[in-house]
C-alpha cells in the first residue's frame, strides 16, 4: 500500500524542511531533500573502510525506505543533513548540580542546543531544597522551581532555527523536600510554559503508598531527612494537578534503571521532553520511526495481513541508517559527542499503529489489538538486535561495552548499540509520511475539516476509512461531511457496525485500553513509550489515579495524562453549537479572526466607527501617545502613534510600525507576541516612565500593549469559566460518545490558524504540521 507525496505533506516540507534560497524561495524538492539525508548517513561507510560502490548501495537503500515513506528520522536529521549546521539528534539530557557554575554552564549549553532544533530534559533533584543556607555566602537557597523559571526564561528567547521555541523536561524526584511546589507549578497554563514536567517516582514511594504510610523526604545537599510527608497526600496531590491540565506526569525512575543497560556509568535521572527517551547525563539520541501503515499485503480482494519480510527489511535498514547518524552528527559540544559514541544509543520507533489496525480489521481496544501490538513490536526489537548484532562485528560494540550488562554474556549479545528501540511523537514526520495516524495513538479523527482557497472548507478524511468505504459502497462526499461535522461515526447509520468498531477515536476508547496499548508496546521497547492517556471531560480525580495504578503494575516506564477540556485557552475554540442545559451555547474565537486561506491570511475589515483609549508615554524622544482602538470583543484591533511636534523620519518610523502593528492585529496575530517582539528594543537615548524605564518607542508601545493585554487576559479568563462550566453540564455521555471531539482542540496553531491538538505530551497541528512540545 504505497503513496506518494500528499498535498499537506508537501506543504509541511516546504515550510520546515526544504532547503531556501537567500530570498527565502525553495530551493529543493522533496526527492532532493530524502536523497541529500541518505548521501550524508551513507558516507559514513567511507570512515570504516567501505569502497565507493558499498558507499553508493548503502545510499540508494537509506534513500529508498525514506522516499517511499516507509521510514523516517527525527526532524533535526532531516533539516540538517548535508547542511552547515549538521546537527541531527533530537533528544539530549544534561546534568544539573547543586553550584551556580553547573546550573549556568548547563543553561548555556541548553541555549546552543534549542538553537539547533533539539529538546532537553533535566532533573533538578541535586538542587539543594528552597530557604536552606548556602554556606559559601551565608545566603538562602531559592530552590528547583526558581531555577526552572530561568531555564524557561532562557528558551523563550531563543528560537529553535530561528522558527519556534526549544522544549524542556524538568524532573523532580518524589523525595526531594520541594516536591509539593514542584506538583503545582503549573498550575495555570501560562507558568513555566516551555517545560512539561514529571515527578520521578520511586519503588520506594510506590510502597509507601500502597501500605499508606509516610515517607522521607531527604535533603539533596545534606543528605539529611528534613521531614516526614503522607505518601496519600503527595499521590493525590499529583493527581489533582494532572486532572486539573494534564501536568505533571510520572516516571518510575527505580523501573528505569532496573533496565538501564550501562548502570555503572551512572543511574537515569531524566528524560528527553516527551518522556520517552531516557539517557544518562550528556547522553543525545536520534530517533526514527517506521510507517506501519505501509507495513501490510493485500492477501485476497478486501483483505490485509502484516508483511513480515518488508517489516524485516526496512528495519535492519532503519537500525544501520540510525546508527549511522551517530558519526554523521556534528554534535553542539564536545561532551556530548563522547557521551553519545559511548554508548551508541538509538532510538527506533513506529507510527501509523492505528492506520495498520483499521487497514487489518482489527479494533485498537481489543485483546487482538493488545496481541498484535505486542508481535509487532517483539518482531521489530529482535530483528533491530539481529542487526546491531552484524554492526558490532563488522564495525566493533560501543565503546562502554564492557561496563554494560551485555558484557561476558558471550558473542550474541555483542551488540553495537546500548539501546534500539524507543516509541517516539510522530507529530510531523507522521504527516510527510502519510497521511497516517501519530506515533501509537488511535486515530485523531476520521474526517475533519481543512482550510483551503476561497474562503472555504475542505473535508480531509482518513485515507483508510476512505478506502474502505468505497470498498464497501458507502462512500459519498455528504456522509464525510456528516461525520466531519458530528465528529464521530458512533451515531451515523449509514456505516456498518464492523466498520464502527475498528474505527475508534481517542475518546471513544476508554482509559483503560490506552494504558494497556501502551503497556502492551513497552514490554519490547528498550526506552520508554511516548502516549497520551487520553480521558473524557467528566473523568474523575479518581479515574486518573486508577490509570496511574494500572501503568505501574502492567510495566510502563511512565505515564501522561490529558482529560478533554482542561486547558485554560481550550474552550474558546469549540466551533459547535453546545447544547447545555442552558440553552444553545455558541462558540466561535474571541477575536474573530481573519479568514485563513491557502497561502494568505486576510485581516478583517475596519468598521466604520471605533472605540478606543490614548496613552501618554515619556520617551527619550519626547512625550508619545499611543491609541489603540478595539474591536466588538474588547481586544485591541489598530494602534496609532503621534510624537509631539515631531516630523520627518521619526514621524514616518512611527506611522510605518503603527500600520504594521494593526495589520498584525486585524489578522489574528495575539498581542503578547507583538509585545514580545517590541520590548527590549533599545534607542541611544532610554527615559523613564511613571517609575519605569522606557529604552525607546517601540518599547513604550509595547508597556502600553501589556497593559491593554492584563485587561483582556482578566475578561477572557471569566468568559472562559462560564464556557467550562456549561460545557461541564453536559455530563459524561457526550464524551464518552465522541459527540465532542471538538473539545480536543488546545488552541490555535500560530502558522495557519488551523485547530491545535493535545497529543503525546505536544501541541500539535494536523493542518500543517506545527507542533510544540
Amino acid at each position: 500500500m504505497n503513496q506518494g507525496i500528499s498535498q499537506n505533506a508537501l506543504k509541511v516540507l516546504e515550510r520546515r524542511y526544504l532547503k531556501k534560497d537567500d530570498d527565502g524561495r525553495v530551493a529543493e524538492t522533496p526527492e532532493e531533500l530524502f536523497r541529500r539525508v541518505a548521501k550524508t548517513i551513507a558516507a559514513v561507510e567511507g570512515d570504516y573502510g567501505a569502497d565507493p560502490k558499498t558507499i553508493q548501495r548503502y545510499e540508494e537503500e537509506f534513500f529508498q525506505i525514506i522516499s517511499r515513506l516507509e521510514f523516517m528520522p527525527n526532524s533535526p536529521t532531516l533539516m540538517n543533513a548535508g547542511r552547515p549546521l549538521g546537527q541531527l539528534s533530537a533528544c539530549f539530557v544534561l546534568p544539573i548540580e547543586d553550584s551556580m557554575e553547573s546550573i549556568f554552564e548547563t543553561l548555556k549549553t541548553t541555549a546552543i542546543i534549542h538553537k539547533t532544533g533539539g529538546g532537553t530534559g533535566f532533573s533538578f533533584s541535586r538542587l539543594r531544597e528552597k530557604n536552606s543556607i548556602v554556606q559559601k555566602t551565608g545566603g538562602i537557597a531559592s530552590g528547583p522551581i526558581s531555577f526552572m523559571k530561568v531555564f524557561d526564561g532562557a528558551t523563550q528567547a531563543v528560537k529553535q532555527g530561528g522558527t519556534r521555541r526549544g522544549a524542556n523536561m524538568g524532573v523532580l524526584r518524589v523525595d526531594h523536600p520541594d516536591i509539593e511546589e514542584f506538583i503545582a507549578c503549573k498550575q495555570t497554563d501560562k507558568e513555566i510554559s516551555n517545560f512539561n514536567i514529571s515527578v520521578a517516582v520511586t519503588a520506594k514511594f510506590w510502597k509507601a503508598l500502597e501500605n499508606e504510610e509516610d515517607y522521607d523526604l531527604i535533603s539533596p545537599y545534606s543528605g539529611k531527612i528534613v521531614r516526614l510527608v503522607n505518601s496519600k497526600y503527595i499521590f493525590d496531590l499529583i493527581v489533582e494537578n494532572a486532572h486539573r491540565n494534564g501536568e505533571p506526569g510520572l516516571i518510575f525512575i527505580d523501573r528505569m534503571n532496573e533496565l538501564n543497560p550501562t548502570l555503572a556509568l551512572g543511574k537515569y535521572e531524566a528524560t528527553n521532553p516527551c518522556g520517552e527517551q531516557v539517557l544518562l547525563p550528556y547522553e543525545s539520541c536520534n530517533l526514527g520511526s517506521i510507517n506501519l501503515l505501509l507495513m501490510v499485503k493485500k492477501v485476497d480482494e478486501n483483505r490485509y495481513e502484516v508483511d513480515w519480510d518488508k517489516l524485516q527489511s526496512t528495519v535492519r535498514r532503519a537500525v544501520h541508517f540510525l546508527d549511522n547518524v551517530i558519526d554523521a552528527n556534528q554534535h553542539p559540544v564536545k561532551e556530548i559527542e563522547y557521551r553519545t559514541k559511548l554508548t551508541r544509543k538509538i532510538g527506533l520507533g513506529v507510527m501509523g499503529w492505528a492506520s495498520m489496525l483499521a487497514r487489518l480489521g482489527v479494533p485498537y481496544n481489543s485483546e487482538r489489538g493488545l496481541e498484535l501490538a505486542s508481535q509487532v513490536m517483539s518482531f521489530i526489537l529482535t530483528e533491530a538486535r539481529i542487526k546491531s548484532l552484524d554492526l558490532g562485528k563488522h564495525k566493533g560494540v560501543f565503546p562502554a561495552f564492557d561496563k554494560s550488562i551485555f558484557a561476558n554474556k558471550g558473542d550474541q549479545q555483542r551488540f553495537r548499540n546500548a539501546t534500539l528501540t524507543t516509541i517516539a511523537p510522530t507529530g510531523t514526520i507522521s504527516i510527510i509520511a502519510g497521511p497516517c495516524s501519530s506515533g501509537i495513538e488511535p486515530i485523531f479523527s476520521i474526517c475533519y475539516y481543512r482550510n483551503v482557497m476561497d474562503k472555504t472548507k475542505l473535508v480531509e478524511t482518513d485515507p483508510v476509512f476512505e478506502e474502505i468505504a468505497r470498498e464497501r459502497g458507502f462512500f459519498s462526499p455528504e456522509l464525510m461531511q456528516k461525520i466531519a461535522e458530528a465528529g464521530a461515526i458512533t451515531n451515523i447509520k449509514e456505516i456498518p457496525d464492523d466498520v464502527k468498531e475498528v474505527f475508534v477515536t481517542a475518546h471513544d476508547i476508554s482509559p483503560e485500553w490506552h494504558v494497556r496499548m501502551q503497556a502492551a508496546f513497552q514490554q519490547f521497547t528498550d526506552n520508554a513509550v511516548s502516549k497520551t492517556i487520553n480521558f473524557p471531560h467528566a473523568a474523575s480525580k479518581e479515574d486518573v489515579a486508577k490509570a496511574y495504578g494500572l501503568a505501574y503494575e502492567l510495566g510502563c516506564k511512565g505515564i501522561t495524562v490529558y482529560r478533554d477540556g482542561s486547558r485554560e485557552d481550550q474552550v474558546l475554540n469549540i466551533t459547535k453549537t453546545k447544547q447545555a442545559e442552558g440553552g444553545d451555547l455558541k462558540q466561535k474565537l474571541p477575536s474573530g479572526l481573519g479568514e485563513v486561506a491557502y497561502g494568505h491570511i486576510e485581516p478583517r475589515p475596519r468598521p466604520e466607527m471605533m472605540v478606543g483609549m490614548t496613552s501618554k508615554v515619556t520617551t527619550g524622544c519626547g512625550n508619545l501617545y499611543v491609541t489603540i482602538n478595539s474591536d466588538e470583543h474588547n481586544e485591541p484591533f489598530e494602534l496609532f502613534t503621534q510624537m509631539g511636534k515631531a516630523g520627518g523620519c521619526a514621524a514616518s518610523q512611527l506611522e510605518a510600525l503603527g500600520r504594521l502593528i494593526s495589520l498584525a492585529l486585524r489578522s489574528g496575530v495575539e498581542t503578547k507576541e507583538i509585545m514580545e517582539q517590541l520590548h527590549g528594543i533599545r534607542c541611544p537615548v532610554p527615559a523613564w516612565n511613571k517609575g519605569r524605564r522606557v529604552l525607546s518607542c517601540a518599547d513604550a508601545i509595547a508597556q502600553v500593549l501589556e497593559q491593554v493585554h492584563k485587561k483582556e487576559k482578566a475578561v477572557l479568563l471569566t468568559e472562559q469559566r462560564k464556557v467550562l462550566a456549561a460545557v461541564a453540564g453536559q455530563g459524561a455521555s457526550g464524551a464518552a460518545s465522541g459527540s465532542n471531539a471538538h473539545l480536543n482542540m488546545v488552541g490555535v496553531c500560530p502558522d495557519c490558524g488551523n485547530p491545535l491538538h493535545h497529543e503525546e505530551g505536544c501541541l500539535k497541528c494536523y493542518g500543517c504540521g506545527y507542533s510544540r512540545c
